[in-house]
């Protein structure tokens, strides 16, 4: 019987990256290149559809410097990579749909300048900029990355408004350079839908996937790391039946989970709620930063519009920024007291929080709502968003606030969802409201970006990112599209010890976590036919896990079978179509609501397993068999 089902094998980016250098190097180490005539390659590395790597060899050693030639004198963007013969080059910020000029010579001889050419195809996010209010002296060599929030991936942008890098694969979440020069963001292979993916990838901007630190039950919208180079990810409860509720310290050379850190032990659930809480997602952590200074984390809870801060040994509870109101009376004395003659506004499902050298507190504040009571929630035509910096007094448990930018803008800086602020020094800020959407009718959107999107054409998308310094707006990038975070730095990591390409095999470390069981059986009749073909299933296996896609009318009764010789596994799916009252990247979601998607871990399988559906009251096989 033929099967009616679309099977994949999919090896891990890292095993198809590790190919695709190995056949790089193959035809290089075969050949005769030089500076004159060099081997390159377009986008080796599968990521980064805006980049290259040249290949070639010098009789001497010797630093080699080059220079990708921008539109203008301003938009070069130029590095010089270390003395060898052997030179192995990422060319980084190329142009879309565009010959690019690419200089190289010998390290301070310039008069033996080659220039050779790489022609790009239009990429995707290329047209996606609105506007750049800047200038090349104030920008200089650095870019304005941005990170997914809905279908449009990630792209960065230069001083001109020019896209100069553009993501081929949906990598999520936060991005972050760390010390040597590599980039760390979530990866693209989804856990659990809407958003929760497997871990988080240690990357070069050529797109070098290093590292894949794997944590159980997935990784959602930020990490840190300590001191130390442990690393500090956000996770979720599933164990417990609850989201966003958990964050884990990971080794950073093992990728082993050293603790879990549950926020029910300090706070309990429900003790406030926003417009946005569920049962489920009562916390929904968006954000965790540590303050060396104090030895503690501070999670931002956009359920609960609070930042609270706890001791990173106990755990103990420190305090706790958030409107007093309806806070039960157990944790008011983890409350601030206004103080100051300025103008003060409390944050409400605020996003990104962190804190500066000086011990102050900032964060974007979405304020959603802007109530902790229902009875006066602001419509979003009414509402604001901002990026504000709170001084905090932890003897006197008093608050001041310092600094705000973007009340004054109304609903046109309005994001009920995502954003960022970062701190560059006193006076110096990004503010980066990412989930801007407008109806036809110009009215600020009651959806959040990705559902908004789907329920209307006529809808808007927007992105604004701003650089302010001592409140003068030095910078306005402004992108027809929802990014979640915002991030500035320059392609090419600078400096002593900085990374930019390192060859060899990535490494996938830590574990995904089993995936939990329904203990309930299903009474069904055995059809012994294969599902029809009308259901599209669609699987896909992976070295770790196994995603199976699936279209089912709403309301359906439908169970995941995987039968061994020796035990049955039962995976309950969902059919329901509400809507999640956060929907912080919506990158992975489907535009037609029938279309499920179920991943089931490989941890605890051992051996062949037939794949089997229970739809209703009947069962239907696939023809396909998953060894693990």
């Amino acid at each position: 019987m033929e099967t009616t089902v679309k099977y994949q094998f999919l090896e891990h980016l890292i095993t198809r990256q590790a190919k695709a250098e190995a056949a790089m190097l193959k035809e290089f180490r075969q050949g005769d290149y030089s500076i004159e005539k060099p081997l390159i390659k377009y986008n080796p590395y599968l990521v980064n559809s805006l980049s290259a790597v040249m290949l070639f060899r010098t009789e001497e050693e010797v630093a080699i410097t080059i220079r990708v030639v921008g539109k203008t004198k301003a938009a070069d963007i130029s590095q010089t990579f270390p003395r060898a013969k052997e030179h192995i080059i990422p060319i980084l910020g190329l142009y879309s749909d565009y010959e690019n000029k690419i200089e190289v010579y010998p390290y301070q001889q310039y008069s033996k300048k080659c220039v050779h050419t790489i022609k790009t195809p239009e990429v995707p996010g290329a047209n996606l900029v609105k506007s750049m209010e800047t200038t090349a002296e104030y920008l200089q060599d650095n870019v304005i990355f941005l990170c997914p929030a809905v279908a449009d991936l990630a792209i960065a942008v230069d001083y001109a408004g020019d896209v100069r890098l553009s993501f081929t694969v949906p990598m999520v979440w936060d991005i972050k350079r760390l010390p040597n020069g590599n980039l760390m963001l979530g990866s693209e292979r989804l856990l659990k839908m809407p958003y929760f993916v497997s871990g988080v990838y240690e990357m070069s901007a050529v797109g070098k996937v290093y590292r894949e630190y794997r944590l159980p039950h997935g990784y959602h919208h930020d990490q840190v790391c300590l001191p130390n180079g442990d690393i500090v990810a956000l996770g979720s409860d599933f164990d417990n039946g609850t989201v966003e509720d958990t964050c884990l310290i990971i080794d950073r050379e093992t990728g082993h989970v050293k603790r879990t850190i549950y926020f029910r032990n300090f706070l309990k659930p429900g003790s406030q709620k926003s417009g946005s809480w569920s049962d489920e997602d009562w916390f929904h952590c968006n954000a965790v930063w540590y303050d060396e200074a104090s030895n503690s984390l501070t999670f931002s809870g956009r359920h609960i519009n609070a930042m609270v801060n706890i001791d990173f040994d106990t755990e103990e509870l420190n305090w706790i920024i958030s409107d007093p109101d309806r806070w039960p009376e157990e944790y008011q004395k983890y409350m601030f007291k206004v103080v100051g003659d300025g103008e003060f506004d409390w944050q409400y499902e605020q996003h990104a929080n962190l804190i500066t050298p000086l011990g102050d507190v900032m964060c974007f504040d979405n304020h959603h709502y802007g109530a902790q009571d229902p009875a006066r929630y602001l419509a979003p035509n009414d509402s604001f968003s901002r990026g504000v910096k709170y001084r905090i007094d932890v003897d006197k448990m008093e608050i001041e606030q310092l600094w705000q930018y973007g009340k004054e803008r109304g609903k046109d800086f309005f994001s009920p969802y995502i954003c960022n602020v970062i701190y560059w020094n006193e006076g110096h800020y990004l503010t980066h409201s990412g989930g801007i959407a407008f109806d036809g009718d110009g009215n600020a959107s009651t959806e959040l970006g990705p559902f908004a999107r789907l329920d209307d054409p006529d809808v808007t998308l927007e992105s604004i990112t701003v650089e302010t310094i001592n409140d003068e707006k030095m910078l306005e990038l402004a992108v027809y599209s929802n990014y979640y975070r915002a991030n500035k730095f320059p392609l090419y990591a600078k400096g002593p010890g900085q990374n930019n390409l390192t060859l060899g095999v990535g490494q996938v470390l830590g574990r995904l976590g089993e995936t939990p069981q329904m203990d309930i059986e299903i009474p069904a009749e055995d059809t012994g036919e294969l599902i029809p073909a009308r259901n599209e299933v669609r699987v896909t296996d992976e070295m770790d896990m196994l995603t199976v896609e699936a279209k089912f009318e709403k309301g359906q009764l439908v169970m995941l079978l995987l039968e061994s010789d020796g035990e049955t596994r039962r995976y309950f799916i969902s059919t329901a179509k509400g809507k999640r009252g956060a929907m912080c990247t919506g990158t992975f979601l489907p535009e037609d609501d029938r279309d499920t998607r179920t991943v089931i871990t490989k941890d605890g399988l051992s051996g062949d397993y037939r794949l089997s559906f229970i739809i209703d009251d009947k069962k239907y096989a696939t023809g396909v068999t998953i060894r693990a």
